[in-house]
């Protein structure tokens, strides 16, 4: 008997031993991992450079508070902020941690409350961040949430007009949002967003904690729609399965966020320092980014191909290594067949299946990937009394 609580629908498999994008299990057993921890392992299992960075941090220091000056956070903290449109970072632990020390931020800097986020959403499980969530199913049982968040739909211009107003703090948004359907924001919500932010002097929060860290094929997801936010959230990619959470922010925030106004206990702690630097170092890299690109665009050609006469599918749609395949039927079924075949895809709603490959998987690994979705598909489409060529 477990001494755990059931808040997770653990599936039937022990996870023992992960190589690069491979996961073994306790029988030897070797899947290939596109789930990547949700999002996390971008460079992989036991990414050499990242082990080696935190075995010489362990030898060194592990904590010592944020009293202290610490090095590998200015490291750290200049980069992100080279790499975007920020000035400033703050350390946490996590995602949730990270939206909602976002909330806080943009509060505190407005001296307004009321906030718009989008329906379908997910930004993470504390009170706030929950309340951010556009999801019933995330808020039920919990009681009365942060009342100032309004929900609309993803790419309706006009029900975002009408809900953002001068009483309007923030606008908060995933530009591909993952939990929600793997759904990508059209080019003219994001130019109407950008505008309408301006126009009511409202902050604008984009969370790229599933996107960013070269996910989509670039450093953050909101380049490719010529967005410049006030406030950045990151956590996933940014440890590569090390625990650690950041919110950038513009120049304009500094001073909301002055001393004993927000705080970590552990954030920005010397071994989550040293694990983000090494991710950062690879993944920042423009040749890294274009092979993201380059994959992400072959995988997704493969997909649809594969699955173009295939009467369970809806669509196949994604940006870089972030796939969503919406079907006509529940995919909880198709998601275990191919897991027993040896790959671990994802649930985004009951309909859709999320691929989250390793950003270092190969061309081969995405092939097999392919190969084996479409031998599901086929295999259940022969249930179905139908078939796929």
């Amino acid at each position: 008997m477990s001494a755990l609580f059931p808040t997770y629908a653990k599936w039937d498999v022990k996870a023992l031993k992960g190589e690069g994008a491979l996961l073994i299990d306790e029988h030897g057993k070797q899947y290939l991992d596109f789930v990547s921890g949700i999002a996390v392992c971008n460079l992989g299992h036991c990414h050499p450079k990242v082990n080696e960075a935190l075995k010489a941090q362990v030898d060194t220091l592990w904590h010592a508070s944020n009293l202290f000056h610490l090095e590998g956070q200015e490291q750290v903290a200049q980069l992100l902020t080279e790499q975007s449109v920020g000035d400033y970072v703050f350390f946490c632990n996590s995602g949730a941690e990270a939206n909602e020390a976002a909330i806080k931020l943009a509060r505190k800097a407005t001296g307004k409350h009321k906030m718009v986020s989008l329906t379908n959403s997910f930004h993470g499980r504390t009170l706030g961040s929950m309340s951010a969530t556009g999801q019933d199913k995330i808020h039920q049982g919990f009681g009365p949430l942060l009342s100032e968040f309004t929900y609309v739909p993803l790419n309706d211009s006009a029900a975002l007009k009408e809900a953002v107003t001068e009483e309007t703090a923030a606008v908060f948004v995933e530009v591909v949002q993952g939990e929600g359907g793997v759904r990508l924001m059209n080019q003219e919500y994001a130019d109407a967003l950008a505008a309408l932010c301006k126009e009511m002097n409202c902050l604008l929060i984009i969370d790229e904690i599933q996107t960013g860290i070269g996910r989509t094929g670039t450093r953050f997801a909101h380049e490719q729609y010529q967005l410049s936010p006030d406030i950045i959230t990151l956590a996933k990619g940014l440890g590569n399965g090390f625990p650690v959470g950041a919110v950038i922010g513009k120049a304009h925030l500094k001073s909301s966020f002055e001393a004993g106004s927000h705080g970590s206990t552990f954030g920005g702690n010397p071994l989550a320092m040293a694990a983000a630097k090494a991710v950062l170092d690879e993944v920042f890299q423009d040749s890294f980014l274009q092979d993201v690109k380059v994959k992400g665009q072959l995988f997704l050609t493969q997909l649809e191909e594969a699955l173009k006469d295939c009467d369970l599918i809806e669509e196949v749609r994604g940006l870089g290594l972030m796939v969503g395949i919406e079907c006509k039927e529940e995919v909880a079924s198709l998601i275990q067949a191919c897991r027993e075949k040896g790959l671990l895809i994802l649930q985004a709603g009951p309909k859709v299946i999320r691929i989250l490959p390793p950003l270092i998987a190969t061309k081969e690994q995405l092939q097999q990937a392919v190969d084996i979705i479409k031998e599901v598909m086929a295999e259940k489409l022969v249930i179905n009394g139908a078939q796929i060529q």
